[in-house]
């Protein structure tokens, strides 16, 4: 039986357990503050994720550690994810489990084309550059056989249970189209291309890779269905709730200024890019290697649709 220890009691790391748990495994779920209601037959537990000592003590005998963090602000990055970071990469060196990292496409910055996991790690950003220098590290200890080390990446993702202000689809998108509300975005143009990746989704390729040998050494996409514009979206959802179908505006111009005071409105700036052009996630390595297939878009957005509010 497999031990694996998930640091990060959010949807992801809740999601995973769940799967993993089902498949026979032993799991334990951390968070700073401690995990109440964790998954039925997971253990709940309190680490500060910074602390390499108690995280080594948490991951002892773990044939997994995964790193499902997240920072509470993303205008805190640059401070708070590089302890976090060293802390897990010494873990997983001193006690042998193998480090999956839940990540994003930040890394690879503006992408003209297909997103692929060979593509180089080029952000200019800071949240980028923070990712990418995450993942450099991981990779550089696994070549030089010290950890094993992979890394899930997902598009933007949507789904029942994400948390408030983390799914530009679910917030500004979907719940108020099914509330019957216009859709005005805050960031990008409502006939661009973009992926959409399904909560479940993601925490279908994370159990996968922590349970499969060939999941090391890598990055791997989540796998996403092909992907829907903004104002697709809309349509797809007054479909399904019988609402009137409105076309996708924009937020005016002036009252985007008062939107900034919202932080992560505010950082979102930095990867706008991925609104603004489109931005296309091949999740084929995936599917192919670990057999699995996204969930169908109409069954994925039916469920977020009866759970978003």
């Amino acid at each position: 039986m497999r031990r694996h220890v998930i640091i990060g009691a959010g949807p992801i790391g809740r999601g995973i357990a769940t799967l993993l748990v089902a498949n026979g495994d032993r799991v334990v779920l951390a968070s700073r503050s401690g995990v109440t209601g964790a998954p039925d037959g997971s253990t709940g537990a309190q680490v500060d994720a910074t602390d390499a000592e108690a995280l080594s003590r948490l991951a002892e005998g773990a044939d997994t550690l995964v790193n499902a963090v997240n920072p509470a602000s993303y205008a805190t990055w640059q401070r708070d994810w590089p302890p976090v970071a060293a802390a897990l990469l010494s873990a997983a060196e001193k006690t042998g489990a193998g480090l999956l990292t839940i990540s994003n496409l930040y890394g690879y910055g503006p992408v003209d084309g297909l997103l692929t996991e060979d593509l180089p790690l080029n952000a200019p950003g800071t949240k980028g550059r923070i990712r990418a220098q995450m993942w450099r590290d991981a990779l550089a200890a696994h070549r030089a056989g010290r950890i094993r080390a992979t890394e899930l990446r997902p598009s933007d993702y949507f789904g029942a249970g994400v948390s408030r202000h983390t799914s530009m689809l679910n917030e500004y998108v979907i719940a108020p189209t099914a509330a019957g509300k216009r859709v005005r975005l805050v960031a990008g143009h409502p006939d661009v291309l973009h992926s959409w990746s399904y909560l479940p989704d993601i925490a279908a390729l994370g159990a996968a890779l922590a349970t499969d040998d060939r999941a090391w050494g890598r990055a791997w996409h989540v796998p996403t269905n092909e992907p829907r514009t903004p104002q697709q979206v809309v349509d797809d959802v007054a479909a399904l709730t019988g609402r009137p179908a409105t076309k996708v505006t924009r937020i005016p111009g002036a009252l985007m200024w008062l939107a900034r005071v919202v932080p992560t409105v505010r950082e979102l700036d930095e990867t706008a890019y991925q609104f603004n052009q489109p931005f296309v996630l091949d999740s084929s390595a995936a599917q192919r290697t670990f057999d699995l297939a996204p969930t169908p878009w109409h069954n994925a957005l039916e469920a977020t649709v009866r759970n978003v509010g």
